[in-house]
């Protein structure tokens, strides 16, 4: 009886370990289990939440008007536990943030591909899903919630953003989403809207803490 207890023990250890392998990428494991493509909002929560950097885009005006692309980190809640909301810590010396001051239509772009899940599929083959979150880029109000929260989600994601110089002058700041567009599979976007989005529940694996 008591082999027959170890060899228990022993085929459970394996089968948690078989578990967690399956769920760990890159040196990292994941918590949220990443749902089926046809639950389009669920995903598009889960693709956010699981990356920490994107490309934010606005619209120069030193450039005419162009569009300025700038690799970000951004958070939308502590760990596993965001809101869907992009949050940014940005400074003015950066156009990203002097460009939102003047004009605030953004769109956010972030990939599955850092997020290690893409097998060896390419970035942009449609199996590795994208997502493009647009809208407006708004400064934070001080001193409030929403300060407070983006704080606590910004810096649980990014520790060195503590450390950043003072007189650089961040700011918090957010991006009001108006438009989703989400590939994560064949046959083209996936329609999700902003309600839709917001609302969506995303899965904790079963023996994450």
């Amino acid at each position: 009886m008591k082999f027959k207890g170890f060899f228990d023990y022993f085929l459970l250890s394996v089968a948690l370990w078989c578990l967690v392998c399956q769920n760990r990428v890159e040196g990292r494991l994941l918590s949220l289990s990443k749902p089926n493509p046809d639950a389009a909002a669920s995903f598009a929560r889960w693709l956010v939440s699981q990356n920490s950097w994107g490309v934010l885009n606005t619209l120069s005006s030193d450039l005419g008007g162009a569009p300025f692309g700038n690799v970000v980190s951004f958070s939308d809640g502590l760990p596993d536990e965001g809101r869907g909301i992009p949050y940014f810590y940005l400074t003015t010396l950066d156009p990203t943030a002097s460009n939102a001051l003047k004009d605030q239509r953004s769109s956010l772009t972030i990939s599955e591909y850092p997020v290690g899940t893409c097998g060896k599929a390419d970035p942009e083959n449609p199996t590795c899903s994208k997502i493009t979150l647009t809208g407006k880029l708004k400064v934070v109000d001080g001193n409030t919630g929403d300060a407070e929260f983006a704080k606590k989600a910004l810096f649980a994601k990014h520790p060195e953003m503590k450390g950043w110089p003072k007189d650089h002058n961040f700011q918090f700041f957010k991006l009001e989403i108006e438009n989703i567009f989400l590939i994560n599979w064949f046959g083209g976007p996936k329609p999700v809207t902003v309600e839709q989005y917001l609302q969506a529940k995303m899965n904790k694996l079963s023996f994450a803490a």
